[in-house]
């Protein structure tokens, strides 16, 4: 979940955090874009074909009403166990490495008009959901005046080792929590949390976390000229249509530059933001790395890169970080779900204000 829904099932649900819910998937749609689009900068003749043909690719989600991304990894067990590394008990579990090799976090959005047209009343639905091998471990939608939400807690205290309370210990007249324990359906609207916050917070997009305009064009200066100064690309080819452009550079050189060029923005950027020590840096790998771009039907389908390829003697282990696109599946308003007080949610009970919750 991203971190602001998550504080608001544990405290105070204020306008700005809903505010905050609204624009994730976008925020993430966005950062992608940003990224992609920087490429076009780059100087020889082979990396300004190569990035124009990513930048157009990345366009053309900007045409369309509806867009999934997927993250994940493409791994095996065994491949994540051994990238992990450690002997014994400091070894990662079969169990916790089956779960994060088949792990994927996937933002759905609809709009009624192209999304990079569509404002905040165009879009019709939002939504982020985690899956892991077996099901779904935990989903929210927005949809109308209402934000859903559903977690299975069994699943969840098996990998956080937590307890899970009982239903049957809850309060009486508190069914809807009951409900979201036992991993159904529950519902806020959100007009109450316009009602019960009217006047408060912020919706200062540095106090919420999120950048400006004129900020986001600074960071965006400075992401084009580090890739311009240390990223080369070039096309790997077409194969059922599909053509995979790479781009490569040395990781630790990239990273530096980035961030000093993104230094002087460093007061400008939201509370919280960290940059690496030059310890951090001198410490990072300085072999190069590699990205693949697909591109099916000129937009983009994938982005992979071998999180393997920034360890040290792990030449065997391939553990590739897959961000696929698509479009949404199901974020519609669930059947059947369970409308809870804002208060129930907002740390008024103490059943749903611990580890529970906050796993959430």
């Amino acid at each position: 979940m991203p971190p602001t829904a998550a504080g608001s099932l544990i405290g105070p649900l204020r306008e700005s955090d809903i505010s905050a819910i609204r624009t994730t998937t976008l925020s993430a749609a966005g950062c992608a874009a940003l990224l992609l689009a920087t490429t076009s900068a780059c100087g020889t003749v082979e990396n300004l074909t190569a990035g124009q043909k990513i930048d157009k690719a990345a366009d053309r989600l900007g045409e369309q009403k509806s867009l999934s991304f997927e993250l994940g990894l493409d791994a095996k067990p065994d491949a994540l166990m051994e990238l992990a590394g450690g002997q014994g008990d400091e070894a990662m579990p079969p169990t916790i490495a089956k779960t994060f090799a088949g792990a994927h976090v996937t933002f759905s959005v609809r709009s009624k008009k192209p999304l990079s047209e569509s404002g905040e009343k165009d879009f019709v639905g939002m939504g982020m959901k985690v899956s892991v091998p077996g099901g779904t471990l935990a989903e929210y939608r927005l949809a109308g005046d209402f934000v859903y939400f559903r977690l299975d807690m069994q699943k969840t205290s098996e990998l956080m080792g937590f307890p899970v309370p009982s239903p049957k210990d809850l309060p009486k007249g508190e069914e809807g929590l009951a409900k979201a324990l036992e991993g159904e359906w529950v519902k806020v609207d959100l007009s109450d949390v316009r009602k019960n916050t009217s006047g408060k917070g912020s919706n200062d997009s540095k106090d919420s976390g999120g950048l400006d305009e004129k900020t986001q064009r600074k960071v965006l200066k400075a992401l084009r000229g580090a890739i311009a100064d240390d990223v080369t690309l070039r096309s790997a080819g077409t194969e059922d249509g599909t053509e995979r452009i790479v781009a490569k550079a040395s990781f630790r050189e990239l990273l530096t530059d980035l961030f000093d060029k993104l230094g002087p923005l460093k007061d400008e950027l939201p509370p919280g933001a960290g940059f690496p020590t030059a310890k951090d840096l001198k410490d990072a790998p300085a072999k190069k790395v590699a990205v693949d771009f697909s591109i099916t039907n000129g937009a983009l389908s994938k982005i992979s890169f071998d999180l393997a390829a920034l360890a040290d003697g792990k030449k065997g282990a391939k553990v590739p970080l897959v961000l696929k696109f698509g479009k949404a599946g199901d974020i519609s308003a669930p059947s059947g779900a369970t409308e809870v007080p804002l208060g129930e949610l907002a740390g008024g009970n103490p059943f749903m204000s611990g580890a529970a919750m906050g796993g959430f």
